[in-house]
């Protein structure tokens, strides 16, 4: 056991360097000169070349790469171009707010999903499993954006029960942003449920065909205690990868619905960001994307060790 969370914690760790080379590379490699984009197309060279020099630009991209990394492991990832705040808090505080639309949806999405996933696999081909598929599917088909118009139409338009768009800037408490999060939260667990719907269906079904669910049916045990202690760890275990996958996607690929409710979370971050060029926000958001991404998976993983036992003990027996 030991040995493998070792394996997988020098994999991650693997993995988060070589996405903090692509990072930086790829922000490196944008069109454009930062300082011109800064001061204008008016500015003269003398100014464009002092603010280059005061940015570090002239000096080896290594350096600043090196530099850079060496900053982030200790929560320094530079200065704003665009504030002149700090890019760790900045970063920071919208984080937060996309988190707490986040955990509003995994409660939604993964407890939703999961029951309707072991109902359709248990009612495999009946009307239950008919419907919850055919809703799953729709999930599946429709982009975010347009569930997130439909929630406010409906919602805040025809039933005004929850505001269409948020109207405090990213500091604001948690207490002023829960009455907006609600509708973000559902148009993102329709499409992260219906994900989890589709893959907890097929688990089911392959694990209530095994052998051992057989056996365990004839020594009389009841259908639901069947499902409960045999039949669903094993089938949580491929389904908690695809879990783990919506959760950092969560944070980092919620950019369309943050801008539709107007939300002050990473997502909108970014869209500013790219559209200033601020590059040590982007650099920040891209690497603290790739850390949530690693860490799920790890995760994800450690979960299905603590599911399935053979993984535990699968180093001993060799």
């Amino acid at each position: 056991m030991l040995s493998f969370v070792l394996r997988r914690l020098a994999s991650a760790v693997g993995t988060l360097f070589l996405s903090s080379v692509l990072v930086f590379l790829a922000v490196q490699a944008l069109p454009g000169d930062v300082a011109t984009q800064i001061l204008g197309k008016d500015a003269t060279p003398d100014a464009v070349a002092a603010l280059r020099d005061q940015l570090g630009l002239d000096r080896p991209a290594w350096e600043r790469y090196f530099d850079w990394i060496k900053g982030a492991l200790h929560g320094d990832f530079g200065t704003s171009l665009v504030s002149g705040k700090g890019v760790g808090g900045e970063v920071a505080m919208y984080l937060g707010n996309s988190a707490l639309i986040a955990l509003v949806t995994v409660l939604f999405a993964v407890t939703g999903s999961l029951v309707l996933g072991i109902l359709a696999g248990l009612y495999r081909d009946r009307w239950p499993d008919h419907l919850i598929s055919t809703v799953s599917l729709i999930g599946m088909s429709v982009p975010e954006f347009v569930v997130a118009t439909v929630l406010v139409l409906c919602f805040s338009v025809a039933l005004p029960w929850f505001p269409a768009v948020v109207l405090y800037g990213p500091d604001a408490s948690v207490g002023q942003l829960l009455p907006a999060v609600w509708l973000p939260a559902l148009a993102l667990a329709v499409v992260m449920a219906a994900y989890i719907v589709r893959m907890a269906r097929t688990s089911v079904i392959d694990v209530m065909a095994g052998e051992y669910v057989t056996t365990a049916r004839l020594k009389g045990l009841s259908t639901w205690r069947v499902v409960t202690r045999h039949a669903l760890p094993s089938a949580l275990l491929p389904t908690l990868h695809v879990i783990a996958l919506n959760v950092a996607w969560l944070i980092g690929g919620v950019a369309v619905v943050e801008n539709v409710f107007n939300y002050p979370g990473i997502g909108k971050l970014m869209l500013s960001s790219v559209q200033n060029r601020d590059l040590p926000i982007i650099q920040a958001i891209a690497l603290v994307s790739a850390v949530v991404y690693v860490c799920c998976n790890l995760a994800a993983d450690l979960g299905a060790m603590a599911l399935n036992p053979r993984l535990r003990t699968r180093g001993r027996t060799r």
